[in-house]
């Protein structure tokens, strides 16, 4: 995203409105909020990642918005489905007749969506620069039909829009599952839970007693919760929004599972999925194994070479390897 395109925007527009709140939905960690001043910002996110950074800067931080707005910018996200919502959630929350703001990149389908938004409301404001474009409209049009309704991948599964493989199984975790030894007990943790379809998989095994679910996404958790829920939890489930890369379970467990992420926001970042495995062995104890899923052009061999003692590949099939990787090193 531009920071540059959406201030040149608004200022060619006259600037934001001269009292009232503005609302600036999921925007990116380090993200520009175009110059409002703190006190009349409300960032509402629910990415832990993007909720600390901001809350650190002195913003006040929510994961719904609530209220009535002046204006609105939204942070335009990958997921077609979530910026609609994201759209329909503005639309509800700024007065009538004040101004939508969308930024986004082109390969991120934001002239599409300029061009669907142009069909249904008054668009009053227009900049394509940067391989982007940031654009206005007038709040008041109905858009209701365009907000987060819950998806159904798999019988017994929900999702919601924008959350990582919202629409089927991850191939990834599929065959992680797969991979997964039949004894595997004690106290574990899924980095990365998503929705919970992985960590159904370990519950299903007895020997779990207990198994940690860490996500940064809270729509993905939230659905995690109603996924797993009673049937299949029973009571062993611990739910947890935070970041992975920060999160301790308090005690040391007996193994980890993960098919970490390895994009930061829009941009890809394989080290974090070398953090992923850092964090693991952190959380194991001496004994402990981890069980991680990759694509398979992603140099992790190294990473967890560094962090365990025995590194072993169990699977390398549709471009993802499976490896496990036991007792780890101990750093003095």
């Amino acid at each position: 995203m531009s920071g540059a395109r959406i201030s040149q925007a608004i200022a060619e527009a006259g600037g934001w409105p001269a009292a009232g709140s503005v609302l600036f939905l999921r925007p990116d960690p380090g993200a520009d909020l175009a110059g409002i001043a703190k006190d009349r910002a409300l960032v509402v996110t629910g990415n832990r990642m993007a909720h600390d950074a901001f809350a650190a800067q002195g913003y006040p931080v929510a994961a719904v918005a609530s209220g009535t707005f002046a204006a609105a910018l939204i942070h335009m996200p990958r997921a077609r489905a979530l910026a609609r919502a994201l759209v329909a959630e503005a639309s509800a929350a700024v007065a009538p007749g004040g101004a939508i703001w969308v930024d986004g990149q082109k390969t991120d389908g934001i002239d599409t969506l300029f061009k669907d938004i142009r069909a249904r409301a008054a668009i009053v404001q227009s900049l394509a620069k940067a391989h982007g474009r940031a654009f206005s409209f007038v709040a008041g049009a109905d858009l209701s039909d365009w907000a987060a309704a819950d998806l159904h991948p798999v019988p017994g599964f929900v999702t919601r829009p924008g959350v990582f493989s919202a629409d089927g199984v991850d191939p990834g975790s599929a065959l992680l599952a797969a991979q997964l030894p039949g004894d595997l007990k004690g106290k574990g943790a899924d980095l990365g839970a998503g929705w919970g379809w992985l960590a159904a998989r370990v519950l299903a095994q007895a020997g779990v007693k207990e198994l940690h679910l860490v996500e940064a996404e809270a729509d993905a958790l939230d659905c995690a919760r109603r996924n797993i829920g009673d049937n299949i939890g029973a009571g062993r489930a611990v739910f947890h929004w935070a970041d992975v890369t920060r999160f301790h379970p308090g005690h040391a467990l007996d193994f980890v599972v993960t098919n970490p992420p390895f994009h930061q926001g829009r941009a890809a970042e394989p080290a974090l999925g070398a953090a992923f495995i850092r964090a693991a062995a952190a959380m194991l104890q001496p004994g402990g194994r981890l069980f991680l899923v990759a694509n398979r052009t992603l140099p992790y061999e190294e990473g967890l070479r560094a962090a365990f003692q025995t590194v072993t590949p169990l699977a390398a099939t549709g471009g993802f390897k499976v490896l496990m990787a036991a007792r780890p090193v101990r750093r003095r």
